[in-house]
């Protein structure tokens, strides 16, 4: 039997990413939420659970979005329940997805160490 390309969950997880990411769009604008968007959906092997990683536009305000959002999780449960073409849909938990702001920390730090060897190059 030839091997697949793709697992079910991983399939089952760009659904759902593509699918909450217009629900959460259309929460942020109608419920007020701080803007955020979903960056990746994990869903473990027995579909019970998913987890919806999502970025903030503003960082500070992140916390706020992802406790709104999991308050919300029922609804958009039964909202994908209806859309998709899934036996059950699994529960989902939203979580911040930091690793933006790692990045741009990093991006920080080595613009300004090669400011700063720039500097050192010039005095010598």
């Amino acid at each position: 039997m030839p091997s697949r390309d793709f697992k079910r969950t991983d399939r089952v997880g760009a659904e759902l990413r593509r699918e909450i990411g217009t629900l959460v769009h259309g929460a942020v604008r109608d419920h007020g939420l701080p803007s955020v968007s979903v960056s990746d959906v994990e869903v473990t092997r027995d579909l019970d659970w998913a987890t919806v990683w999502v970025t903030a536009l503003l960082p500070a305000q992140s916390k706020e979005a992802v406790k709104a959002l999991n308050q919300l999780a029922v609804e958009f449960r039964r909202t994908l329940s209806r859309q998709m073409r899934l036996r059950r849909v699994p529960e989902l938990r939203f979580k911040y997805d930091d690793s933006v702001d790692k990045g741009e920390r990093i991006e920080h730090l080595l613009r300004q160490d090669s400011v700063d060897a720039s500097s050192d190059d010039g005095e010598s």
